[in-house]
């Protein structure tokens, strides 16, 4: 409990959770945005890029699916590195490295320094999202998650929503430029950012409670005793790294990852490609189409957010987007080539999986803490990421046999409807809080 003249009135715990997120939340919602930017532009990149140095679809489906591959591979180290380094330090080292790597994609002439660069993105990378997961819980009491995770996780859909728009820009306004192509351009001027917020994320960021200089010594009590209050509330839960691998809970959540991640990049990585296909025009108009799934699926994510956290309940606001984006995506599948239709059907489909974010990563916090949490998130995260490979060379290799990218959606589907299943018969601990 903290000292009797420290204020706990709901009103003065608001205020404290209110300061901590302006503290925390903008800059680790920028660096989300970026982040995704950085890895998904290689969707408008692939529109003129693969004609300038004769690549085929096989050759960005690989390249793509390497991020994953690294970035499966380093996650579960670089976690147990953060927890280790600090947050502050390591979070900035990750954005550091990789807005390098992403920048250095304006030099690529080959298929093997694609692959390479590609590579290296995966694995500077690796670990930001679980590491700034597990951070989050240093701050936050679990009932109060699914709301600031919601924010966090507004990256990915403000990437797209954002990256859109401007990844089209990019590739008509400065095509031919100081002699490079329009997406030379793209990869250079979208890695700068992540660059420059990883200088100035150890300025910001504290390493925990007690080094917050922002917080008054009150303040501190009272959010450390709030954060006592929740973990003793707990179930019983692992705290070394082995009890992450031996939960049977943690490969379930983890194949759970595996389904929506699976749907997010094949909504991101095929998109565009799909949107050209159906007869959209250039990647101007491509661009701004994309944004229309984007921008509803922000609204989704933060409203799902907030009534998840005020009802305290986890199963049914993860299995009712689900079924959102099964049907959703369905209807891609079964569509004519219709640029309206397609684009209706995927804003469903996305509204769906984005609202899902905010209260699925609420779960593994429950049963997990210390090194066990840092593990256990990484290995979630690490299993979902493999969706990235299937939507990436898995669907290049099913769109160069059926010579429909649409068809591999049936994956999705299936991988979610599974999921649904599985969130269905988590233990009621685990979803109600």
């Amino acid at each position: 409990m903290p000292p009797a003249s420290v204020s706990t009135s709901p009103a003065a715990t608001a205020a404290l959770f209110r300061k901590v997120s302006m503290r925390i939340v903008p800059l680790i919602l920028l660096g989300y945005l970026f982040a995704y930017l950085d890895r998904i532009n290689l969707g408008f990149a692939k529109l003129k890029m693969l004609d300038a140095l004769g690549f085929d679809d096989l050759v960005y489906g690989l390249g793509g699916g390497l991020f994953f591959v690294a970035y499966i591979v380093f996650e579960v180290p670089s976690n147990v590195l953060l927890q280790r380094v600090g947050a502050r330090w390591w979070l900035a080292r990750i954005m550091i490295t990789w807005g390098i790597l992403s920048g250095l994609m304006v030099f690529v002439t080959d298929v093997w320094q694609f692959y390479l660069l590609r590579f290296l993105l995966g694995l500077a990378e690796a670990g930001f999202v679980p590491g700034v997961l597990l951070y989050l819980t240093q701050w936050y009491p679990s009932q109060r998650r699914a709301r600031v995770i919601g924010l966090f996780l507004i990256g990915l859909p403000a990437a797209s929503l954002l990256g859109g728009p401007l990844s089209g820009w990019i590739m008509s306004h400065f095509d031919g430029a100081g002699g490079w192509a329009g997406w030379q351009w793209l990869f250079l001027l979208e890695a700068v950012p992540a660059v420059l917020l990883g200088l100035l994320l150890p300025l910001v960021l504290s390493s925990g409670v007690r080094t917050a200089g922002w917080l008054s010594d009150a303040e501190k009590d009272l959010l450390e005793a709030v954060l006592k209050a929740d973990r003793d509330a707990l179930p019983a839960q692992g705290h070394d790294i082995g009890a992450a691998f031996r939960s049977g809970r943690v490969w379930r959540l983890g194949l759970v990852a595996f389904s929506f991640l699976t749907a997010t990049y094949t909504i991101s990585f095929w998109l565009p490609t799909i949107l050209q296909e159906a007869g959209a025009g250039g990647p101007g108009a491509i661009g701004w189409l994309t944004a229309v799934p984007s921008g509803c699926g922000i609204v989704a994510l933060l409203v799902n957010g907030f009534l998840s956290d005020r009802a305290r309940e986890r199963r049914w606001h993860i299995i009712v987007p689900f079924a959102l984006a099964v049907a959703g995506l369905a209807v891609t599948v079964v569509t004519d080539a219709s640029v309206v239709l397609v684009t209706l059907a995927i804003t469903l489909a996305n509204i769906g999986i984005v609202a899902s974010y905010p209260v699925f990563w609420c779960l593994p916090g429950v049963f997990l803490q210390g090194a066990a949490a840092a593990a256990g998130m990484a290995l979630i995260s690490s299993i979902g990421n493999l969706g990235g490979f299937v939507a990436t060379y898995a669907l290049a290799w099913m769109k160069d046999l059926t010579g429909n990218a649409a068809s591999g959606f049936i994956a999705a589907i299936v991988l979610l409807a599974a999921s649904m299943v599985i969130i269905h018969r988590l233990p009621a601990a685990e979803v109600n809080r």
